[in-house]
């Protein structure tokens, strides 16, 4: 079980489960501090301690065996799981090279040492920093909020109105910190997955070119190399699109945090002053109340959020009556009484504002409380799965497929908004809608087709696989086992009504024939999962929880690409008893290991300048927005697209990682097949070449190697490593 998910919603409330959570989060951010300053020591030992480089690199070893991963959330993908086992594979490599006592390698400083010193020192330290500032803040707004409701109501009006502005800056500002703070725990966490692991990856792919004795073992770590390698360039892209959602939501929850609420179970909740007497009088005790207007029960937690515990034991009771209490009766204000049944006497509680007091009211008194649920993108959907419907996504189809399936970054690259709402406007026509011989218009682009298609599909009244099949699918796609999770997604397609599992049909089958054609077009299944994860599995409730299950959606939509022909076309199993779930999720990962063959190879450290990231992160915020966004903001550039990408956004831009030339190995290579050069850049052989000097190019999917004194490009899928 990993750490549960910090909501923004419960910054409002900071309630103690709140503070509990957020402590957990923090005390893994100090594991992981400790841990990465003794991994730093460890290193700088390796490099500068030959003599002693059998200890060291043990220790080390030994470092990177007994640290574990937490991740958010209560399952992890087959990404998070290659990357949580990958120190334990990286401890047995360096106990293996523990043999071969030879000089280590020269540029350890710069690919080890330098990553993990500035992710401690930037993010850990950055959180540290705004864990004080968020301290800080908390003892100031409770401090001022005591004082305030201490004021006596027979002051003057125009002094209570001050304080009562005072008081609500303190707490917008102190609310502010808190999303500022628990933004930033959350990205810490999630960056970990990779600025940590990836430094380690370039050292040991170090070790291996310096090494002379290391090439044996060098290629028996290869395989789980590529693995880990596509894992964590799988994780950075899940991370960098997830990050722009919660950032998005973040803001959206500063702008107005009344509309985006969880709905709780509570008919209301949060903090009271309860009175209580005392042999000395009266005291004010602060409370964490909740209300249950069903069974009347109200429950208080004697909580002080300064001292961060309970201060006494949880008393629950049953409402009887709530009467608002007059200004003139008492000097505290923002009072009310409540009668209990199951206790004598009566409970005077102070609220914490005017509006605060409003609210425990009508929920006490039994009004109807008020829910926000999140809303559709769409607030008023048009589009329908009836004949309408279904001739739309056909005509968009056949269109795709006639005139555009190869055409590169299909899907990813959406058209201009104006053009894709006309182009709705026109097939949505109910006098051209029935006109179903009749195809879409050779002048209109495919982006702006494909892009009309998945807005089509985003204004339905919900998303085609339901919202509630969504937890399902999900559920589905976290099972352990590939089998398992194929048998409940089949069984699950086999539950939507009719019509959606035909339109669903429909467009799987579509993006099968989309990616076959991806050495053309460069959408992989796991392209066109990423696409098309969020709208056909949209949650209902936009949280961070589920912007973290976004990777899963993506899962889901792989699945039925690969084996859209056994889901649709053949009877689901009987649906696994609990005992069998069970068994299955017992069973292990390494069973059937994830195909490869599509996925990117980034084997060298990737280094990045702070302009280009911002260019990505630009792109990223934009691509996960409607099809209505800035059409500027879209990539229009098909040569930057690189094939078999499994990027996190549909429309983020792949940046070649720059390969540092101390960590590219120069080899030998044998042809496999007779390939004809078509440009003077490129090389002609015959089947049984062998190539000197080969190594990675600058061109996706080609090498650059030497022939007879001559470099050149060679496929890559053309050759094979000696």
């Amino acid at each position: 079980m990993g750490l549960p998910a910090l909501e923004f919603s419960d910054c409002c409330l900071d309630s103690p489960h709140f503070r509990e959570t957020l402590k957990s989060h923090e005390a893994e951010l100090d594991k992981t501090n400790k841990f990465i300053k003794e991994l730093i020591k460890d290193g700088k030992s390796l490099i500068t301690a030959l003599k002693n480089l059998s200890s060291a690199k043990r220790k080390f070893a030994d470092s990177l065996n007994e640290f574990k991963f937490q991740c958010i959330g209560d399952a992890e993908t087959d990404d998070e799981m290659c990357i949580a086992r990958s120190l334990q594979e990286f401890a047995t490599v360096l106990r293996n090279l523990e043999d071969e006592r030879i000089r280590m390698i020269e540029n350890a400083s710069e690919v080890l040492i330098t990553p993990l010193e500035k992710f401690r020192k930037e993010q850990i330290g950055a959180a540290k920093e705004a864990k004080k500032k968020y301290d800080k803040e908390t003892e100031k707004y409770c401090g001022i909020l005591e004082k305030h409701l201490n004021l006596s109501s027979k002051k003057k009006e125009s002094q209570l109105q001050e304080a009562d502005s005072q008081v609500d800056l303190v707490r917008q500002h102190f609310y502010e910190v808190s999303l500022e703070y628990v933004f930033k725990v959350q990205e810490v966490q999630e960056r970990k997955m990779f600025e940590f692991v990836e430094p380690l990856l370039a050292f040991l792919q170090g070790l291996f070119t310096f090494y002379h004795h290391g090439y044996e073992l060098a290629k028996d770590f290869g395989d789980f190399k590529t693995q880990l390698t596509i894992s964590i360039q799988n994780t950075r892209n899940r991370f960098e699109g997830t990050r722009s959602e919660v950032e998005s939501l973040m803001k959206k929850m500063k702008e107005n945090p009344l509309e985006h609420k969880t709905i709780s179970p509570y008919t209301m909740e949060g903090y009271l002053y309860v009175q209580e007497k005392r042999h000395f009088g009266t005291s004010w005790v602060k409370h964490y109340c909740t209300y249950q207007r069903d069974s009347k029960q109200i429950t208080m937690v004697p909580f002080d959020q300064k001292s961060g515990g309970k201060g006494g034991e949880d008393e629950s009771v049953t409402l009887k009556s709530c009467t608002r209490r007059k200004t003139d009766s008492i000097e505290k204000r923002f009072c009310f009484d409540v009668e209990a049944v199951d206790r004598p006497g009566v409970i005077t509680m102070q609220a914490l504002s005017e509006e605060d007091r409003r609210l425990w009211m009508e929920a006490m008194d039994g009004r109807e409380p008020v829910y926000n649920s999140n809303k559709d993108s769409q607030s008023e959907a048009t589009a329908q799965l009836d004949t309408v419907g279904f001739s739309i996504i056909r005509k968009c189809i056949h269109a795709v497929e006639t005139r555009g399936i190869n055409e590169q970054g299909l899907y990813r690259i959406v058209g201009v908004n104006s053009r894709v709402q006309k182009l709705l406007s026109v097939l949505m026509d109910p006098k051209t809608a029935s006109e179903t011989e009749t195809d879409i218009c050779a002048e209109w682009e495919i982006k702006t087709i494909t892009s009309a298609l998945k807005t089509y599909l985003r204004m339905l009244p919900g998303p085609l696989m339901m919202y509630q099949f969504q937890r399902s699918f999900i559920k589905a796609a976290k099972l352990e086992n590939q089998e398992s999770r194929i048998s409940e997604i089949h069984s699950l397609v086999h539950r939507l009504p009719e019509k959606n599992r035909q339109m669903l049909q429909l467009l799987m089958n579509h993006l099968a024939n989309v990616a076959n054609n991806h050495k053309q077009n460069l959408m992989t299944v796991a392209n066109l999962g990423v696409v098309f994860g969020p709208t056909l599995l949209r949650p209902q409730e936009e949280t961070v929880a589920a912007i973290m299950d976004i990777k899963f959606q993506n899962i889901v939509i792989e699945i039925l690409i690969e084996n859209h022909e056994k889901i649709f076309n053949t009877v689901p199993d009987a649906p696994l008893t609990n005992a069998q779930l069970h068994l299955s999720r017992k069973k292990s990962s390494d069973s059937k290991p994830p195909s490869c063959s599509e996925r990117p190879l980034t084997l060298f450290h990737a280094v990045q300048s702070t302009e280009k990231q911002e260019q990505r992160n630009s792109i990223i915020n934009s691509s996960l927005e409607s099809v209505s966004s800035n059409p500027n903001s879209i990539l229009n550039s098909s040569s930057s697209l690189q094939p078999n990408m499994n990027s996190s956004d549909p429309d983020l831009d792949v940046v070649k990682p720059t390969r540092p030339n101390s960590l590219t190995p120069f080899r030998k290579a044998k042809a496999l097949y007779a390939c004809k050069a078509e440009h003077d850049s490129e090389l002609s052989f015959t089947a049984g070449t062998v190539f000197d000097n080969v190594r990675p190019s600058q061109e996706p999917g080609w090498l650059e190697g030497t022939l007879n004194g001559k470099t050149g490009l060679i496929p890559e899928n053309y050759v094979e490593f000696l």
